[in-house]
């Protein structure tokens, strides 16, 4: 049986970042959990949530008597800035905001330290993305528990890189991207699988959902496959992954969604997070709790009509097995 990489094996990451904390997020974008899933929609941070005279304080009235001005706290909310913010700026905003809580500021103060062991990853790759892509990454690095599904591909965080790679190869003429487009959009897909997968000390706990048509259909070769069903039995297998396949006959005969998409868990008191990718590449996400709700029922029903979790594991190295006789 194929030896399991080990936790300790795995590359130690900076502890979680300020993106979740108290919903003060000045590594990441203030206003991260849109209130609809149009991307155009309002946005939901802390200081819309303070009224000044019966209504949401203005960007105005946050830096008044400040000694920056409203550009530079709109690029903050809104993701823009590639630095990180310093501690005397979290203190001056917390006093703003009446934050009260001294340990949240304290640890919000460490994580925007100089270290450079703890640079920001997402701003490798901020040019390289939509800002509603760039807020999700970090959102996604720090979750709970993602549940996902796709009925069309393995999804990107349970991807090889030769298959990651082939996905864009195959639409480059179709959407007219570069080959540095592609080098840059896998290097991303594997960067955002570790930071899930292999976060320290405690990974975020995945429980996927692909349909059978997603698993079997061939993209590039079968050795590209053969790699890609190993690597999916091997992830199945740790305690923090579950993978189910929903089969095209038979059990899985169901209720089954047309589309892919995320369910995020963030904790520390935080609502849901649904995530969407739109016909037009762009992401969608809202934390509606009747649209979790919505999402959730779908999740669950085809998780109820799929094989097991402990089914996968033979299944997938059932596949890679055909492929070698082959």
């Amino acid at each position: 049986m194929r030896q399991l990489p080990t936790p300790a094996a795995w590359r130690r990451e900076p502890t979680p970042s300020v993106h979740l904390i108290g919903h003060l997020a000045y590594r990441f974008p203030l206003n991260h959990i849109q209130e609809s899933a149009n991307p155009r929609g309002s946005s939901r941070t802390i200081r819309e949530a303070i009224y000044v005279d019966g209504r949401p304080m203005t960007r105005k009235h946050a830096v008044d008597g400040m000694r920056f001005n409203e550009t530079m706290l709109g690029r903050i909310e809104t993701g823009q800035n590639g630095f990180r913010v310093k501690a005397d700026l979290v203190r001056l905003l917390k006093d703003k905001y009446e934050v009260t809580d001294e340990e949240l500021i304290e640890h919000l103060v460490n994580l925007n330290s100089d270290d450079k062991s703890a640079d920001d990853w997402v701003t490798r790759f901020r040019s390289h993305m939509s800002p509603g892509m760039t807020s999700f990454v970090g959102i996604e690095a720090e979750a709970k528990v993602i549940r996902l599904y796709h009925p069309t591909n393995v999804h990107g965080l349970l991807q090889t890189e030769s298959y990651a790679r082939r996905i864009y190869e195959i639409g480059k003429p179709i959407e007219e991207t570069t080959t540095e487009f592609i080098r840059t959009h896998v290097a991303l897909r594997l960067e955002r699988k570790r930071r899930v997968l292999q976060r320290q000390p405690e990974p975020v706990r995945v429980r996927a959902i692909l349909g059978e048509a997603a698993v079997r259909a061939t993209v590039g070769s079968p050795e590209i496959m053969r790699q890609q069903w190993e690597e999916s039995a091997m992830l199945s297998r740790l305690d923090h992954v579950q993978i189910q396949v929903l089969p095209l006959e038979g059990k899985g005969t169901g209720y089954r969604a047309t589309h892919d998409f995320a369910i995020l868990d963030l904790g520390q008191g935080l609502r849901p997070l649904v995530q969407v990718d739109t016909a037009w590449g762009a992401v969608a996400t809202t934390d509606k709790p009747h649209e979790h709700e919505r999402f959730t029922r779908r999740w669950e029903e085809m998780s109820s009509h799929a094989l097991t979790p402990e089914e996968t594991p033979d299944y997938m190295y059932e596949l890679a097995k055909r492929a070698k006789s082959d």
